[in-house]
């Protein structure tokens, strides 16, 4: 039996659009716009991606607006470069950086979930906030503790010589936990020959009251609705997968 190899996920940016084509994320961001339409109270020209990635969701926001995008990893950024050049992409974390300007909307779609603390957590949002015109808007997408599930995925996907499929897994140590283990293995051929890769990413999840009092607490006016089936046609066997979309006004 071939032994898995250990490699961060970041490293294995090249296979996001492979197993994941930028096409299936256009139902979700579609739903960013047009709640951005609806919710600002001003006129939204410029966008503020938080955690990027690999770029899929700005291969829709860049049809609608004028988009900037801020990820730590240089490898996703480099995917997200080229499919989205006529994006701006600038390396940083979105608990420290400062662009000096400020942008109608500011979104994150999935990626504070990377925050595992608290104060990892007001630190990402305090940067969302000082980003944002007043009026404008903050759209963040999370998995909230009270919706958790122990799930299984799975994701595949071919690009010429290349088959990938992805397992995942997610555990949660204990009811009590603000954290989850995503474990990720790799299934990788490249021209029939077998190649393995695992990582083990923690992810964090705080109850739907918490998000709700530090949104409120660093000055936006939150709403929120359920995102429902966002990836409930990769899991195996039964579970649902829910999110959260936290809906944050900054005041005029």
């Amino acid at each position: 039996m071939q032994k898995s190899k250990w490699i961060p996920y970041h490293e294995l940016a090249w296979t996001e659009h492979i197993i994941a084509p930028p096409e299936e994320y256009v139902e979700m961001t579609e739903l960013f716009c047009e709640l951005i339409q609806k919710q600002s109270q001003i006129e939204v020209n410029t966008l503020l991606h938080l955690g990027s990635g690999a770029g899929s969701n700005d291969y829709t926001f860049k049809r609608h607006f004028k988009v900037t995008g801020v990820d730590i990893s240089d490898e996703m950024l480099k995917v997200a470069r080229t499919l989205n050049p006529e994006v701006a992409y600038i390396k940083g974390d979105m608990r420290e950086i400062r662009l000096g300007k400020e942008f109608d909307v500011v979104v994150i779609p999935e990626s504070i979930g990377h925050m595992t603390t608290l104060f990892d957590l007001s630190k990402a949002i305090q940067t969302a906030y000082e980003h944002i015109k007043p009026g404008g808007l903050l759209l963040l997408a999370a998995l909230v503790h009270e919706d958790f599930q122990e799930n299984n995925f799975v994701y595949t996907g071919s690009k010429g010589n290349i088959e990938i499929t992805l397992f995942e897994n997610n555990y949660m140590q204990s009811p009590s936990a603000t954290t989850y283990k995503a474990t990720v293995f790799y299934l990788i051929r490249r021209n029939g020959q077998l190649e393995t890769a695992s990582d083990t990413v923690t992810i964090g999840v705080f109850k739907r009251a918490i998000w709700h009092d530090l949104l409120s607490e660093i000055g936006f006016n939150v709403t929120s609705m359920e995102l429902k089936n966002i990836y409930d046609q990769y899991l195996l066997g039964d579970g649902s997968y829910l999110m959260t979309m936290f809906i944050c006004k900054k005041l005029l």
